[in-house]
Formats: structure tokens, sequence, C-alpha cells
């Protein structure tokens, strides 16, 4: 039987093709993201152990310290390079520092910009910046850049640089292009250099440290180092760990990312595999029913069931091995591919070796060879049912009508049940649980229309009827053929529905998300203009008060974030703030925000059990207190939340005072003569971003598109595989009614018909399921969007008809697409031959 097995897969090298190229796109998927994750988390250990090589010691703010960014003061560094067994003590700053290039633009990416520190030791030199031209900065004027850097922008020592850090731009003179191993800068990214009295005043860390780094005397253990340094230093002052568990918590911060990541990329592989298991078991049904005469005679002479059925799972064990071991070499290129694609995305990838672990290896042999078995296991338990005289006088067993009435009742009943446990979530919206419980209802109703779909299918195939008509005698083939097997039809529209459900589901539910928030940006803003780090992190103070100076300008309001208690502070100017912003009570109103007299979002409300005139207690983030008064209770988004408060109440309370963003309204409204001015006034800041409202929603949508885009390259791979199943069943099935075929030929269907009749038959199949999908899909999205309107109160749904309606197009094309190779390959065959053929 084993020989019987090979010889069958030889026999069948090109109907199974299809198959192999399905488990191994998926193999490829799984092996890739194990490649890649495996890569970039051996990259960032050796990256960390390489920047650590010379630290024994780290010493690290308390957590929980104050306001504003915690640092270590110079006393601690002092001590720290006293004590005994110490050679010698580093104290490090770093931050965002955008560059701008000769013509004015931010050199990488918004947050590929860094600063630090030139910290000399005895010998005046900084070890971990060796100068290749120039000299070290000295003086607020002065500063070194990386040497990718400035040979990419054509800067030399001497030249003038432009760049901010918290807002100002600041133009400092070159002195010195240096070289350094840091992963960032190799990567793609910018790193300029201070010396430590010019980075503390512009990185955010004044007459401080973020943190300390002790080398050790030759001789000395980290342990010890470290036992000595607790000794010098205050109790409570600082945070003291061994340069060992320090990198170890970094590896471990490193190899928690990369699972995550991980994670995401297999669940998408795994979509793309259980795609793959409809076509493998479409092709091995056919497979099985194409040899029924072949099987029956193997019973005759003595074969067994069990032996009929291991015959077909070892060709699809075979078939499993060959695909799973191409798609293990394939994934190797896949994560290679990953690593150049996400370094180029996000510009923080570590260059290394290209990593192939073991568990590599191991899951996608594993993997692609137990799906296909699965897969296979079914038809090879039908083929070993059918009694060997039925299947010798050709008389296949169908399904009966008892089996298809059980079919449909079960495909009812868990169909129900998925409609009823969603439809039940939607609204137990305060559920902790909600999630699981849309997902388990997901699954059952995919489950239940899976079951039911050879049912559905005779009955949504007969709307496309006066359509195939059109096409005369082979629209009406191309019908009968579609429904001829609907459990085949079924499996191969069913590939291709799950594909679709998801991507349509997401686009559903992106797409509200999209509008909801665009809704609340724009409702929320009366300002004409949102100014903010082109990084997103602190602005100076310095920028709202450069702004509040122009004649242009009416109104100013800078958003300072302070987070204590779980609860978030919002700073504003009191004044201005209700001429910038428009905000939706539910309760009270705005009044005069000043002093103690705040308002609250909902959600806060909600949580400390407020209304207007509630009395509330908070804590600051130096730890002083105090008792605010509600004034109302207002709709939170992303834009404006949490405590509304004065900026003159919060400010004492902050040791380094940093904006968010800053609000500004102007005379002209939004015009381009009146950006321009706040460019110009801000020093044509390249690190800054003067955007109006049509460029805040055009922002949000950019970054929705780009999160939906990337699922939907994703998700391409089970879409792939999708179309391969439909050529794969095509194909088969034009073998298998190769006599039907020559009979057509020979009563007058010329071959442009019977190409016809593929193509108008994978259409129909490819429709079906593009219905199925897409039907689904807005369900899905229906159904996540009821969760999140909780959360989001302008979220409301969407249906992107246009989007949808290239989807269904796109169903088609597949369906054209996947026709060809068949259709041609039917119209070829030799009319005699054909009506020979058993």
């Amino acid at each position: 039987m084993f020989k019987t097995a090979l010889r069958n897969v030889l026999a069948h090298k090109a109907r199974l093709l299809m198959t192999v190229l399905a488990v191994m796109l998926g193999v490829a998927f799984v092996s890739g993201t194990l490649v890649f994750t495996e890569t970039v988390s051996q990259a960032s250990q050796a990256q960390s152990r390489q920047d650590l090589r010379d630290v024994d010691v780290a010493l690290r703010p308390p957590s929980g310290d104050g306001s504003g960014m915690p640092v270590l003061d110079q006393k601690l560094l002092d001590k720290s390079a006293r004590a005994p067994g110490a050679a010698s003590a580093t104290g490090l700053i770093s931050g965002f520092t955008g560059i701008a290039d000769k013509n004015g633009a931010l050199i990488g990416g918004p947050s590929s910009g860094a600063g630090g520190n030139y910290f000399p030791g005895a010998d005046g030199k900084d070890a971990r910046y060796p100068m290749r031209d120039g000299a070290a900065p000295h003086g607020p004027h002065e500063v070194a850049l990386d040497a990718r850097t400035a040979d990419k922008a054509g800067y030399k020592v001497g030249d003038t640089i432009r760049l901010s850090a918290d807002g100002p731009v600041h133009e400092q003179k070159l002195t010195g292009i240096f070289t350094t191993d840091d992963g960032a800068v190799a990567a793609g990214g910018s790193l300029a250099l201070f010396d430590t009295p010019t980075a503390q005043k512009l990185l955010g860390a004044p007459g401080g440290f973020q943190e300390i780094r002790v080398k050790a005397d030759p001789g000395t253990s980290q342990t010890a180092l470290k036992s000595a340094v607790e000794s010098a230093l205050p109790k409570g002052s600082a945070e003291v760990t061994t340069g060992k568990q320090l990198a170890d918590e970094i590896a471990e911060m490193n190899a928690e990312k990369a699972g995550d990541m991980q994670t995401y990329l297999l669940v998408f592989a795994g979509i793309a595999l259980f795609v793959g298991i409809f076509l493998i078991a479409n092709t091995f049904t056919m497979l099985v029913a194409q040899r029924t005469r072949e099987l029956a005679l193997l019973r005759a002479v003595g074969a067994s069931r069990r032996q009929v059925t291991r015959s077909v799972l070892t060709e699809a064990f075979v078939v499993g091995a060959i695909a799973s071991v191409v798609g293990f070499a394939a994934g190797i290129g896949v994560g290679a591919g990953l690593r150049t694609l996400m370094g180029s995305l996000s510009g923080s990838v570590p260059d290394g070796p290209l990593v192939v672990p073991f568990s590599a290896v191991l899951t996608s042999l594993l993997v692609g060879t137990l799906v296909t078995v699965l897969a296979a296991w079914l038809p090879g338990r039908r083929a070993a049912k059918i009694p060997p005289i039925a299947a010798m006088n050709s008389v296949h067993a169908t399904a009966t009508t008892k089996s298809l009435v059980l079919r449909n009742a079960i495909g009812a009943l868990f169909a129900g049940a998925g409609v009823a446990v969603v439809l039940y979530g939607t609204g137990a919206s305060d559920n902790k649980n909600v999630n699981l419980v849309l997902a388990g209802g997901a699954t059952l109703l995919m489950i239940g229309v899976f079951i039911l779909t050879p049912l559905l299918s005779r009955p949504l195939i007969a709307l496309a009827a006066p359509v195939l008509r059109i096409f005369g005698v082979a629209g009406t083939l191309a019908r009968q053929n579609s429904v001829r097997n609907p459990r085949r039809t079924a499996a191969t529209a069913s590939a291709l529905m799950v594909g679709l459900t998801l991507i349509t589901g997401l686009t559903v539910v992106a797409t509200s998300v999209q509008t909801a928030v665009e809704k609340q940006a724009v409702a929320s803003l009366k300002s004409d203009y949102v100014v903010s780090m082109a990084n997103s992190g602190p602005l100076s103070p310095d920028v709202a008060k450069k702004l509040s100076t122009l004649d242009e300008v009416t109104a100013v309001s800078p958003l300072r974030l302070s987070f204590t208690d779980r609860t978030i502070l919002t700073g504003v100017s009191g004044k201005d703030f209700d001429k910038v912003a428009r905000l939706d009570f539910t309760q009270g109103s705005l009044g005069t925000i000043q002093g103690t007299r705040v308002v609250v979002d909902t959600h806060t409300a909600e949580k400390k059990g407020l209304h207007p005139g509630s009395r509330f207690p908070v804590t600051f983030a130096d730890g002083k207190k105090s008792t605010l008064t509600v004034s109302g209770v207002y709709e939170g988004n992303d834009l404006i939340n949490g405590v509304i408060l004065d900026n003159g109440r919060l400010a004492p309370h902050e040791k380094q005072a940093g904006d968010s963003r800053v609000l500004v309204r102007t005379k002209d409204g939004a015009t381009d003569a009146t950006k321009n001015a706040l460019i110009t006034a801000l020093g044509k800041n390249p690190a800054i971003s003067v955007a109006d409202k049509q460029e805040v929603t055009e922002a949000i949508a950019g970054t929705v598109s780009l999160m939906l885009n990337m699922l939907y390259a994703l998700l391409a791979m089970a879409v792939i595989v999708a179309v391969l199943g439909v050529i794969n069943t095509l194909a088969m099935s034009v073998f298998e009614r190769s006599q039907e075929i020559g009979m057509l030929r020979a009563i007058g269907l010329d071959r442009p018909g019977i190409k016809q009749m593929v193509r108008l038959e994978s259409l129909v199949i490819s429709l079906f399921g593009g219905v199925l999908g897409i039907g689904l899909g807005v369900f899905f999205g229906w159904a996540a969007g009821a969760m999140i309107s909780s959360e989001m109160p302008t979220y409301a749904l969407v249906l992107p008809w246009g989007r949808l309606g290239l989807f269904f197009a796109a169903a088609a094309l597949i369906g054209v697409l996947a026709a060809l190779w068949p259709a041609r390959r039917a119209a070829r065959l030799n009319m005699l031959t054909a009506i020979k053929a058993e």
C-alpha cells in the first residue's frame, strides 16, 4: 500500500502542484516569522551587550519620582565615581533631536532623531564616540554629528546646522563628526551630541542625568561594586543594578516585543493555512473520486478500509513533507525580506546575521505535514467506506438525503447559536469578557456557514441564472456545473470567503473608527491650527508664548498633560480655552476655568462619581494635594480628555513643563499666508508640525489607512491560497469531466464556448464566495462597532460602499484569472480522446 501511495503521488504531480503551493505559502509565512523574530531578538540582544560592554553598575532614578522626567543629580554621580572599586562613572542624557538638512527638511523620520551628551573622561575623550573629524562640542552653540547623518546631509566641520529638541529651533556650529556602533544610527537614525550642560537644558534633564553608568576597577566584580555604590549613596536615591541585570532586562523586553510581533504574524500565517485546508480537502476528495474503481479493486483483492485510508494519508504525508521543506526554504527568504521591510519602515531594526532557529525547522515540517494529513483524513475515510462492488460498477456513493438533512440541521444550529452569542455580546458592552464572547460567537457563526454553504450554493447561484442565460449554452452549462457538486463548490467558495470576511470586517471597522475620530477631532476644535512636535513629544512652553505675540493670532491655549492618581490632568489657558475648543457637555457647562474650577470627561466622572458642583481631592505630580470643584462634565476624545484645569494651577507642580500640543486661533482663519507666518515665527523648524483641521483629519486618515494596508498585505496570502484553490478545483474538474467535454465538442460546442463555460463557472463560484465573505464581514464589523461605540461616543457604522464594490469586483477578477489555465486546458482537449476517457 505504501508503494501504491508513492506511485499515486508521482502519477498526479500536476494535480497536486496547487496543494503543494498552498501549503508551501503557509509554511513559508510561519517559517519566515520565526526566522525574522529570532533574528531581530538576537540582534537586539547583541546590540545591548555591545552598548553595555563597559557597564558594570547602572543607576536609574527611583520610579514614581515627582513630575516630569526624573533625574539623578551631580552629587550622585560624584559619589558613585568615588565608591570603592569604581574606575569611572558616566552620566547619560538622551532625547529626541530633529536635524534639518540643507533644504530645511527633517533628516529621517519623525521618531528617528536622537540627541545625547558627550561625556569626556580623564583623557578628555568619550570612548563611546571616537571623533572622525574635528573636536568634541563645548558650550551652548556647538554640536557633533554622527558620520552617517553628516555624510548623508553633506555637512562638514564648521557648518551651521539647524536642530530642535523641544520646540524652538537652534542654530549650532558643527565642531565634530564621530563614528558610533549605535544600533539606531545603523538602522538609519541620526544622533547629535552636545556638551553635558547643553544636553541637560535641551533634553529635559536640568541639572541631572537620566542614567549613571559605573565601570569597575580591574578585579572588582559587578556584585561587589553594586554593594559599594549602594553603601555610598543615600538610601532610596536611585535604583542600582549590575550591568548583567540591566542587559538581562533589556533582553527580556526585546524578547517580549519580538514575541508579541511573532504572535501577531503567526495569526495571519494560521489564517493562510486554514484557507489551505479547503484546497487540500478538495484536492484529495477529487483524486479519490477519480480513483474510485482503483480503490475498489484494492478492496476486492484484500485491502482493508484502514489500509485504503492509510494509503490516502500516506499520499498526503508525502505532499505535506515536500511542501514543508520547500516552504521552510522559502521562509528564510521571507524572514530576510521582513527584516529589510521593517527596517525601512521603522528605522529601528538592528543589524545582525540572519538567524535560522531549530524551532523554525521543526515547526515548519510539523505544521505543513500535519495540516495536509488532517485535511486529507476525511476524504480518505470516505474513500474507504465505498463498497467495492458499487464502486467497480461506477455507482458512486452520493450523499443521501438523510446525511444532507443532518448536515443542514447541524449547520443551522451552529449558525443560530453564533448569531445569538454575537447579539448578546453587542448588548453586553460592559462585560469585561465581551471580546471573548464576540470571538466565540463569530467562530460558531463561521462554522455554521461552512456547514451550510452547500445548501446556500443552490439559491444564491440560482440568482445568477438570468445573467448567465445571456451567454447561451455556455452560461447554462456553467450554472449547472457549479451546483452539480455542492460540497465541492462550497469548499472552493469557503476558502475565498474566509479572506474576504476578514478584509471586509477590518475595512468596515477601520472606516467607521476613522470617521468617528475625524468627527471628534474636528468637532472639538474651534482653533484654526494645531501645533505639535513631529515625534508627538512635549513642546517647550516657549512655543505657545512666541505664538501669542503674533499679530495674526487671537487666542492660544497649550494642552499640558500630567498623570497622577490614575487620572489625566489637562492644563489649558483658562482665558483662551473656550475660544479654541468646543466641548460637548452632558452636564453643566464650561464656565470659567480658573483656580480650583475644572471640567471632567464622562469617563472620569463615572469612575469618581462626579457631577457639577462636586468637590474631589487630587494629588499633583509633586505630591502636593488640593481640592477641585467640578463645573461641567463633557464627552472626552482622543484630542482632549481628563480633568481640564488652568495651567496656572497645574504649572507650579510640574518640574519640567511641556505641552503636548498648542491650539491656535487666528484673525483670518486657516490661510496659506497665516500658516507661513506661524511657521516663520517658529524659525521654520523641521521638527514642529503646524496643521489646520483638514491636515489633522488627513493625518488621522493616513494613520488608519497605513494600518489597514498592512493588514491587507498580511491577509493577501490567504487570498492567494484561495485563488490557488479555485484554479486547482477547476483544473481537476476539467480532468474529471474530460468525457463530458469531449461529447460537448462532438455535438457542436466550439472551443471558445468551452472556454467561456469554464470561465463562467469559475466566476460564479468566486462571486458566491465573495457574497458570503462580504456579508459576514459587514455583520462582524457591525458587531465589533457595537462594542467600540461604548468607548467612542461618536462612533457610528459606516459602510464603505466603494471599497465593498471593489472587493466584489476583486472576487470577480479572481474568478476570471483563476479560470485562464483550466479553460485553456479544457478547450485543447482532443475530442475523440476525451470521449474515450474513463
